[in-house]
């Protein structure tokens, strides 16, 4: 299954997850009023919308490969990670569902998100993209 996997591809996109992540726990050090100065709240904003962006670009490639699988919508390509085992089920339900969604919200939904709700992903949630990676990692090995 992996032989289809354009590896390039997703080292890309690890590589800017790893880049988004460094960004962003730069502001995990800074007072939480410090996310309100608008030009840190916008990079922050970013630099996790980028490395959202990354992690679908990823199950998209690779489910693109998988035949049978759904890759058409965020949530649902997460639930088909789990499905096909690249990630754990209980990972794409709980998790990667969540991150969907949060995708979707920091793009459409944008005007509704807070600098302290950015403040706490930063502080509590960047270590889901790390578990990520290392499911990914682990399947392009098999």
């Amino acid at each position: 299954m992996t032989s289809h996997v354009d590896t390039r591809v997703i080292t890309e996109r690890m590589e800017v997850i790893q880049t988004s992540l460094a960004r962003l726990r730069e502001f995990g050090s800074v007072p939480a009023e410090q996310m309100e100065v608008p030009d840190r709240f916008a990079i922050a904003e970013h630099y996790l919308r980028y490395a959202l962006e990354a992690v679908f670009d990823i199950c998209s490639h690779v489910l693109a490969r998988i035949p049978g699988a759904d890759a058409t919508e965020y949530k649902k390509m997460a639930v088909e990670m789990g499905r096909c085992g690249i990630v754990s089920k209980k990972f794409a339900e709980e998790t990667l569902v969540k991150m969907a969604g949060y995708r979707n919200r920091l793009t459409h939904f944008y005007f509704e998100i807070s600098p302290r709700e950015m403040y706490g992903i930063i502080q509590h949630d960047l270590g889901d993209f790390e578990i990520f990676m290392k499911f990914v990692k682990k399947f392009l090995l098999s």
